[in-house]
């Protein structure tokens, strides 16, 4: 039997097993469930908070420094045209920014939901 075989057969066995338990693991009564989905839906706006701030960050920081080394090499080519890039580079810099304060500020009311 070749390796890659083992893996998949493994693979396979592993999630069975998984799968097999699971069913053990979510027999609970109604009422129990019914206070555990009130309890983890705080738990579900904690982390689209977070993510949401954390995927605006990426974007934001991904998109200046993207602007930021077109400019920059735009400078490098062409010295003359650096008044003429710098204006609209700050202006793309700033809307970028706007977006991220944005997502802060849904997550701040996501996260006031919370409680």
């Amino acid at each position: 039997m070749t390796n890659r075989k083992a893996k998949f057969l493994l693979m396979m066995l592993t999630s069975l097993v998984v799968m097999g338990f699971s069913s053990v693991a979510f027999a609970q009564d109604a009422d129990t469930m019914l206070k555990a989905a009130k309890i983890s839906n705080g738990g579900w706006l904690a982390m689209a908070c977070g993510l949401a701030i954390g995927l605006a960050a990426l974007g934001g920081a991904l998109g200046q420094g993207k602007t930021a080394a077109a400019a920059l090499e735009g400078i490098a080519r062409n010295p003359a045209s650096a008044d003429r890039i710098f204006t609209p580079m700050i202006l793309g810099l700033a809307l970028i920014e706007s977006l991220v304060i944005y997502a802060l500020i849904i997550a701040f009311l996501l996260q006031d939901k919370i409680g």
